[in-house]
Parts: C-alpha cells; structure tokens; sequence
C-alpha cells in the first residue's frame, strides 16, 4: 500500500494549531509530543488527528526520511 501523496504534503506544510508546538510543522513535532497524545485520550478527532497519527507511525517505524525527502521538494 503506497502513502498518499496529499497526506504526506499535509504533514510537511501544515502547523500545529494550538498547544505546547502551536505553528511548528506536524513533521516537526517531536515523538514525545505524539506519543502524548497516543498515551492520553488519542488524537484528536478529524483531519488534525489523522495527519498526527501520521507523523506518529512514521517517526515510530524510523521513517523520517521521508519527510526530509519531501520539506527538500518544497524548496
């Protein structure tokens, strides 16, 4: 199954709306961070949350290469 493309620009060009990392990147964001809210009461509901469960599964599996590769097609 291949990411979809449109996600994976999401996580690298959408801030953080509120909190502790309000404007930081959802790739920036660290693993503490979403690791949080996995430990709590999960992500928040809607595209917010599925975009934080992203990042999560792809910094949890050591795939941020991915997201390095992406910011450097933006620029």
């Amino acid at each position: 199954m291949q990411p979809d493309p449109k996600i994976l620009q999401q996580l690298v060009t959408q801030k953080m709306p509120f909190g502790k990392y309000k404007g930081r990147l959802l790739s920036d964001l660290p693993i503490g961070y979403l690791e949080w809210f996995k430990r709590n009461d999960g992500f928040p509901n809607g595209k917010l949350g599925e975009l934080l469960e992203n990042v999560y599964v792809i910094k949890l599996n050591g795939l941020e290469d991915i997201i390095q590769r992406l910011k450097k097609d933006l620029k």
